[in-house]
């Protein structure tokens, strides 16, 4: 019985986050999307956004494409269970409701009516829908818009599923659910009998000190203070923690991250895998292959992958007036009901020494930014405004900076990550043109 993540065009009003990764893979309390749903179904699809489905098949095989079928051979009509949101936020409470509907379409029959779990104006699933696996990718991500026209007739099932629709959501959905999300962790973690497939793959934990559980090969240095009076503190498999740091949860510190010494990490932080984090980081995500190494404070953001912060670099989470922030994406203004929110920084983008990042800054994609960041970044962009400097970045430039950060870091280039880069270029193009005459070609 399959389950078919899909894609739906809010996704890409979740840029710069979503520009270089799929939907499904955005990280929040510890857990991605992908993580939850490969151990619930016997068989996941995922339909994504075309330029991303290289990478979906390389990346994440557990999240299939259709499979090509020979011509003559007959092709293979599966039934669909569960059609489910890639923007469905990856926490403990909603593993357990997708479980539910998955369970409850497996126990119904195949001519059963279809039932639509709506958030807000967004299908968040279908319980026994009426395409099969291969209707669906027929339909593919551009005809999504089709068929969720079809949902408004469904029968509507009331269920908590919260869908993911702008990028601050992501910072918010993190604070609120990691501690829980942690425990679930824990749980799991110290009781490795339970069956795969009733749970998401996590490494086994063992305690020790109070709140403090270590994976196998981590390693804590000497006169490391931790507090877990607001959460448990996770340290994954063959993460390294620096002497004399601060670590008050809840923290999730990824596979194979370092964190360096003297550094300060606090409350709702969640670091993926092979992350270098130094200096003062609160209530915040960082995505797999980041640096921040060097002293500065990054507080209630969201970084992508492969960006460096250079030293001293920082961002305000709080406005002077100490008022709710308000947000300026580019589909409008989006006000966040959130007093603390800083910076959103999309993949492979850069910071120089000693730069401020001002409160509730977009930073797109591949963009490189010096002095003071006053106003929203472009992607694909030198950005100097303090200096009266802003320059477009060559997709060229970008390929071979691309290159010389996975040679440091052992990882091969392959021809769909310097597709991506171009096709990122291509897509925003429409950033840079509203800056006109100031963009400096």
């Amino acid at each position: 019985m399959s389950i078919v993540v899909f894609e739906d065009p809010q996704c890409e009003s979740l840029a710069p986050i979503t520009l270089a990764r799929l939907a499904a893979a955005i990280t929040c309390g510890s857990f991605r999307l992908c993580d939850l749903v490969v151990p619930i179904g016997d068989d996941v699809f995922g339909i994504s956004r075309p330029y991303l489905q290289t990478l979906q098949r390389i990346d994440f095989p557990s999240l299939r494409l259709l499979d090509e079928i020979p011509n003559g051979v007959p092709r293979p009509e599966r039934p669909v269970k569960l059609l489910l949101n890639a923007r469905v936020a990856p926490t403990k409470n909603h593993f357990q409701q997708i479980q539910k509907l998955y369970r409850m379409a497996s126990q119904t029959s195949s001519i059963a009516r279809p039932i639509v779990v709506w958030d807000r104006d967004y299908v968040a699933a279908v319980v026994n829908p009426p395409w099969t696996v291969e209707q669906l990718f027929d339909f593919g991500y551009l005809g999504v818009e089709e068929w969720i026209e079809k949902c408004k007739s469904f029968e509507v099932l009331e269920c908590d599923l919260t869908t993911l629709a702008a990028p601050h959501e992501v910072i918010a959905c993190n604070m609120a659910c990691i501690r829980e999300n942690l425990e679930w962790r824990i749980e799991i973690g110290e009781n490795q009998s339970e069956p795969a497939k009733s749970k998401p793959n996590v490494s086994s934990l063992k305690q020790v000190g109070d709140g403090l559980f270590l994976a196998n090969g981590a390693s804590v240095g000497e006169y490391v203070l931790t507090d877990t009076k607001k959460g448990p503190i996770i340290i994954d498999e063959g993460a390294q923690i620096g002497p004399y740091t601060l670590l008050r949860g809840p923290i999730y510190i990824g596979r194979n991250a370092k964190i360096l010494e003297h550094s300060a990490i606090k409350d709702a932080v969640s670091l993926s895998h092979t992350t270098k984090i130094g200096g003062e980081v609160e209530a915040s995500i960082v995505e797999p292959y980041s640096n921040k190494q060097h002293h500065g404070f990054l507080g209630h953001s969201y970084l992508g992958s492969w960006i460096n912060l250079g030293a001293g670099t920082c961002n305000s989470d709080l406005k002077n007036t100490y008022g709710t922030v308000n947000m300026e994406y580019s589909f409008g203004k989006a006000s966040t009901h959130m007093q603390f929110l800083g910076c959103i920084m999309g993949d492979y983008s850069k910071s120089a020494i000693n730069t401020g990042i001002f409160t509730g800054k977009v930073i797109g994609v591949c963009s490189m930014m010096y002095g003071f960041v006053t106003s929203n970044v472009p992607s694909f962009v030198n950005y100097a405004r303090l200096f009266g400097q802003i320059a477009s970045l060559p997709p060229e430039v970008m390929v071979s900076t691309q290159q010389r950060m996975f040679a440091r870091r052992s990882v091969q280039q392959r021809g769909c990550d310097v597709q991506l880069i171009y096709d990122m270029h291509r897509m925003t193009q429409i950033e840079r043109d509203r800056f006109g005459d100031a963009l400096t070609l």
